[in-house]
């Protein structure tokens, strides 16, 4: 087995971010990750100020080449489990291989999950999203729809980017007083189940319902369950909260001794800026642990 400081699962910001802080500190690291990142679909992410834009396979690229310099090893493969040691961790990977570590940090993120409405898979990261801070501003004053009995909040919340939006429950019904403040902002509501999604070539032209009707619209949004990409977390015995993340300390630690969590799987603020940033917060805790260890 070949000894790491820290074995990084999850090449995303918040598992780059960290490896390049612990590399900065002669940290020996390993960064496993299985090339399935959850805006693979996504022409750009926005938000992280001077990388604006950007094309999250091109910021992938950008940093695992910044890793180089301080010899970080990255590595496309997918991490099959880990098992405590009394020293650390013995992390088994999909090739079979072993690595061992003193410490463990997750970065595996979460995985969303699509409204099983035909034609939404064909649009997702086009013209179908979750989040309007991260697409809100390309789809302006354009004619939006939101798709979820439970996304009432984010309906009105999308009334910051256009003044037409439509809430299509699917069947669903919502209480008399969500009605009633979705009307005073302008919110109409649609209750007819939707029969699938008009696009062409994955741009969205109209919502058609089982009733018969076409909604019109350029940009669906949505609101759905999400889950962790990955089990490890779980099965190492990490305390999970009710949002279905796991619950972190201030320096992104777990209560399993020696594991870190960041990005996505650890908290609902699920940003590209502070993935890295908890990914940052997490390598400096974790350097501050192994240099207890190291100075008398």
């Amino acid at each position: 087995m070949s000894p790491y400081d820290v074995v990084v699962v999850g090449g995303g910001p918040a598992g780059l971010s960290a490896a390049l802080m612990l590399g900065r500190c002669r940290r020996r690291v390993l960064v496993c990750d299985r090339g399935e990142p959850r805006n693979q679909r996504s022409a750009a992410l926005h938000g992280y100020l001077t990388r604006d834009g950007i094309a999250p396979a091109d910021f992938r690229s950008a940093a695992q080449r910044e890793l180089v310099p301080y010899g970080i090893e990255f590595r496309c493969v997918a991490v099959k489990g880990a098992t405590r040691e009394r020293d650390g961790f013995s992390v088994t990977l999909a090739s079979g291989e072993q690595a061992r570590s003193r410490f463990l940090l997750l970065a595996t993120g979460v995985k969303d999950q699509l409204p099983e409405v035909a034609g939404v898979d064909e649009c997702y990261g086009r013209s179908v999203f979750h989040c309007p801070y991260c697409d809100g501003w390309e789809c302006r004053d354009q004619r939006l729809a939101v798709l979820g009995h439970r996304a009432v909040p984010l309906a009105l919340s999308l009334k910051t980017w256009s003044p037409s939006v439509v809430l299509c429950t699917h069947g669903k019904r919502i209480d008399a007083a969500a009605r009633r403040r979705l009307a005073a902002n302008g919110v109409e509501v649609r209750t007819s189940r939707v029969a699938r999604l008009a696009h062409v070539d994955g741009r969205v032209t109209g919502i058609d319902l089982v009733d018969g009707d076409r909604i019109p619209c350029d940009a669906v949004f949505f609101s759905t369950a999400q889950h962790p990409q990955d089990s490890l977390a779980a099965r190492l015995g990490c305390v999970f909260n009710r949002k279905g993340t796991v619950n972190t300390g201030t320096l992104c630690n777990t209560n399993v001794p020696g594991v870190f969590v960041v990005g996505d799987a650890s908290h609902d603020a699920q940003f590209v800026v502070v993935a890295a940033a908890e990914g940052i917060k997490a390598a400096v805790a974790i350097n501050q642990a192994l240099q207890h260890a190291e100075l008398r």
